[in-house]
């Protein structure tokens, strides 16, 4: 708004490919993200493109600007014992499950939200990853439903379950049954199939894990690290164990073939995640 009250001369009929370019470096220089500034891009061109539909303008001097181009951002990596620390003051939690899924065994937020009681195999030790949560808003209000649509062809997989996330998943298990008798009528029956649900049985909105992640953090004094970092930590931590790289990208669903590291190495790498072995605390960063 600034750098157009700035160009009072500019009008929806004269407005020239750049002006709309030093539109965009005067957000850049503004420390406005690319991620925003592409939404102003698509916003804008659209509003354009039908005024020349009405014939109001005659070209859309959009066309002749190129899409910005995405912030590259890094992650951030926790250590094991950065890891352990935080499984060890996160249990008990309600996102407990997902933190635990997505640092133990590499999952997408979506995907870790998306784990079904009926997808595992119990005597196999193993689960079949292929329904994701999904958010959205629609007439104003947020929504949340499980979609039978993966990413892409790869990220529908089936993992071995390392030690810790079989006891999480067996405590998990017992804890619904619980909340299913406690709250009775009032407990919601149509998510009984999913693992990461609340004590009413509602389905965790991905906007909610990711605040309360965050929330978590501080409230521990950690070190702060997206949510997705941990799937990014997980595969930081099998390289550091010498896994394969290409059983690493398995386990992450990057790649068509079959999945092949060892759930031992994992389940060697967050043994103390079980409460048994008291992580270190005292050189927490924040």
């Amino acid at each position: 708004r600034r750098y157009f009250q700035r160009r009072p001369q500019l009008t929806v009929g004269n407005l020239k490919p750049q002006d709309i370019q030093d539109f965009y470096q005067s957000l850049f220089a503004d420390g406005v993200v690319a991620n925003t500034v592409i939404h102003y891009h698509a916003l804008l061109r659209r509003a354009f493109q039908q005024a020349f539909k009405e014939e109001r303008i005659d070209a859309n001097p959009f066309d002749r600007v190129g899409r910005p181009k995405k912030n590259k951002f890094h992650g951030e990596n926790y250590t094991q014992e950065e890891l352990l620390t935080l499984l060890h003051l996160a249990r008990g939690d309600v996102i407990y499950p997902a933190i635990l899924l997505a640092g133990a065994m590499g999952l997408r937020r979506s995907e870790a939200l998306g784990v079904r009681w009926s997808r595992i195999d119990w005597e196999k030790r193993t689960v079949l990853l292929d329904t994701k949560i999904v958010e959205y808003r629609e007439n104003g209000k947020k929504k949340v439903e499980p979609v039978e649509e993966m990413k892409n062809k790869s990220s529908r997989r089936t993992l071995p379950l390392p030690d810790p996330v079989v006891e999480m998943l067996t405590l998990k298990r017992e804890q619904q049954s619980t909340y299913q008798k406690m709250f009775k009528g009032s407990y919601n029956k149509q998510y009984l199939d999913f693992v990461c649900v609340n004590q009413l049985g509602e389905l965790l909105r991905p906007s909610y894990v990711t605040g309360h992640f965050q929330e978590l953090l501080e409230k521990y004094g950690l070190r702060h690290i997206r949510f997705h970092d941990l799937r990014h930590t997980f595969a930081s931590l099998l390289i550091n164990q010498d896994v394969p790289l290409i059983n690493v990208s398995n386990f992450l669903g990057h790649s068509d073939l079959s999945t092949t590291a060892n759930a031992d190495v994992i389940s060697g790498m967050f043994q103390e995640s079980s409460g048994e072995t008291e992580p270190n605390t005292s050189e927490k960063k924040t």
